[in-house]
């Protein structure tokens, strides 16, 4: 039985006091032998940490003492050793960058949709109101190689700073459907459901918590291959278990 949790959480929220935080997480981190990365912005915090489950949930616990991160709702997934080499606590410009200082989902996110409702979306093939649905994968070109859904719209892009301009050239054929952007987590389609709206397109979601909730808390249809981490594990399959994991429990 895997051991070691891992989890990965963000949200964006005014930071002005990003660098004294940088000192207090990256001791509390040391204190709890967390390894991982923990990225701080003015615009919020991005957090990947693995360790023992008590450690990794203590030092959430102390997270959320902060008002700002209570609401914090890290999603979690188990492995057999710590897949990250050292503990990083960075201060960056974007937590997420998109070079697109309009964006600011602190003050006002994008509509969301839960992955049990887009699962019943795709399952009948079309939204509540009888619309087509999109799904848009905003990651990049190599991490969609990885796995993807089925007929996911993929512009190929090789760094998110490139989601924009490839709205802009491919806008028109999403319009008067409904598009649900995902990526791995949920921060980089956050971003990019609310630059859609800004853009004019009228019925966009991010697909909340993003691939690995969406293998959370279903069952997995209509994806096909596995998620691709930026971590040692790689590539996670609908069960949330590396390669290695998945032959261990046959």
């Amino acid at each position: 039985m895997p051991h070691i949790l891992n989890i990965s959480c963000y949200k964006f929220v005014y930071l002005p006091d990003a660098t004294a935080l940088r000192e207090s997480l990256s001791q509390r981190a040391g204190v709890l032998a967390l390894k991982g990365t923990i990225l701080l912005a003015e615009e919020g915090i991005n957090f990947f940490l693995a360790g023992p489950s008590q450690s990794v949930h203590e030092f959430v616990r102390q997270l959320r003492t902060d008002a700002r991160f209570a609401d914090l709702a890290p999603k979690e997934s188990w492995s057999d050793t710590v897949p990250f080499r050292k503990m990083l606590v960075k201060v960056k410009h974007e937590i997420i960058r998109m070079d697109h200082p309009a964006i600011r989902p602190a003050s006002g996110r994008a509509p969301a949709v839960s992955p049990a409702t887009l699962r019943r979306w795709l399952s009948q093939g079309h939204d509540d109101d009888g619309r087509e649905v999109v799904t848009l994968d905003t990651r990049n070109g190599f991490e969609v190689d990885a796995g993807a859904f089925e007929q996911a719209v993929d512009w190929r892009i090789t760094k998110f700073t490139e989601f924009p301009q490839a709205l802009r050239k491919h806008k028109a054929d999403l319009a008067n459907k409904t598009v649900v952007s995902y990526c791995t987590g949920g921060i980089r389609c956050e971003k990019a459901a609310i630059l859609m709206q800004d853009e004019g397109l009228e019925n966009v979601f991010q697909l909340e918590g993003g691939i690995l909730k969406y293998f959370e808390e279903t069952d997995g249809a209509f994806y096909k291959g596995g998620c691709f981490v930026f971590d040692e594990r790689r590539v996670l399959d609908s069960g949330l278990a590396t390669e290695d994991q998945a032959r261990k429990t046959e």
